[in-house]
């Protein structure tokens, strides 16, 4: 079984760690809450049978996907597997869109084609969501390959777990993008367990971030639970592989707090796994606590936030129920490109 997460104590910054300011906190505190309120609403939605299919919820994990956010630039690209709802909401793209998507609704960020596991937003420069285990990681080395033919700095952020880390394509992946110095960041969301296996019965090589040292590529192990230190590793990750250096992986230590799917009921670890690493490692209320402990924030700031994320998750509900499903005839639509006149 993974070992969990160790305690963090209340108010004890890690040595150097990363700062912020009042602005930034407020917006990482916002920004994760909402992934967090979301995606409690989903796992309703999902229980009512208004959600089919499956659906991977990323409770646990929210620090990753702002954190990294908000160190992308316009035009860097992400991609990611099928837990996908936190990044689309980290990038940005409106809750209602996001969650008709799940519904299956016409107006959803993909027009109800995508549902939970395949959405897509070129608009945000959301390559996906992904189903097949891995595959993604060769695509988004592929958008780093367009990014360095065109010459337009941009880097490309590619997501995927400690459960695709073990997949061939993955390494075909790093010997090209080193090979070629392509400007790629590989981030491993390590949240201990792929579906239910826990990482220590399936890798003989634990620390995911060494991963890359066979391809001359250089990795870093991220606390993932920490916003701050996801920022601040991203933001130097980034700069490495936009200034030529070619690519790196960052490992980011995290935690899901559901099962993989709703489907899962989490039988492969105990209930008191799960409760020490929310209690004393939880993303929101680390960020709480710093806006806390230095005074930017109190109890009415806080839960005006919270209200004010509550509605527009209640919102979303509430149109991604009522909104209409696609026309049938949308299943011949987007099948083929048109050849160019």
């Amino acid at each position: 079984m993974a070992q969990a997460a160790k305690p963090r104590p209340k108010h004890a910054p890690a040595k150097n760690a990363p700062q912020a300011n009042k602005d930034q906190l407020l917006s990482f505190y916002r920004s994760m809450l909402l992934i967090r309120r979301f995606e409690e609403r989903a796992g309703q939605l999902y229980g009512m049978g208004l959600i089919g299919g499956f659906c991977h919820l990323y409770i646990g994990q929210e620090a990753v996907a702002a954190g990294v956010q908000s160190a992308k630039q316009p035009d860097d690209q992400v991609i990611t597997g099928y837990r996908d709802h936190g990044h689309m909401l980290a990038a940005g793209i409106d809750p209602k869109a996001v969650m008709a998507e799940l519904t299956g609704r016409a107006a959803g960020v993909a027009r109800g084609k995508g549902g939970s596991m395949h959405m897509f937003s070129v608009a945000n420069q959301f390559y996906g969501g992904h189903g097949i285990v891995g595959a993604w990681v060769s695509l988004g080395t592929g958008l780093a390959l367009a990014n360095r033919y065109r010459g337009n700095k941009a880097v490309a952020f590619v997501y995927f777990g400690d459960g695709a880390a073990n997949q061939g394509q993955v390494y075909e992946s790093f010997n090209m993008a080193e090979l070629w110095r392509l400007p790629v960041v590989y981030i491993i969301e390590n949240n201990q367990y792929a579906m239910g296996t826990s990482i220590e019965r399936a890798s003989s090589e634990t620390h995911l971030y060494r991963r890359g040292a066979s391809f001359n590529i250089p990795g870093r192990e991220v606390d993932g639970m920490d916003v701050l230190a996801v920022r601040q590793a991203t933001l130097e990750a980034a700069e490495h592989a936009r200034s030529g250096k070619g690519p790196i992986i960052l490992e980011m230590k995290t935690y899901r707090y559901r099962g993989h799917s709703m489907s899962d009921p989490g039988k492969y670890r105990t209930r008191e796994e799960i409760d020490e690493v929310r209690k004393h490692r939880d993303p929101i209320d680390h960020v709480e606590e710093l806006l806390r402990s230095r005074g930017m924030a109190n109890d009415a700031a806080l839960k005006a936030i919270d209200a004010e994320v509550r509605r527009i998750v209640a919102d979303a509900a509430e149109f991604a129920r009522t909104a209409p499903e696609p026309d049938p005839s949308e299943l011949y639509h987007d099948v083929y490109a048109e050849p160019a006149a």
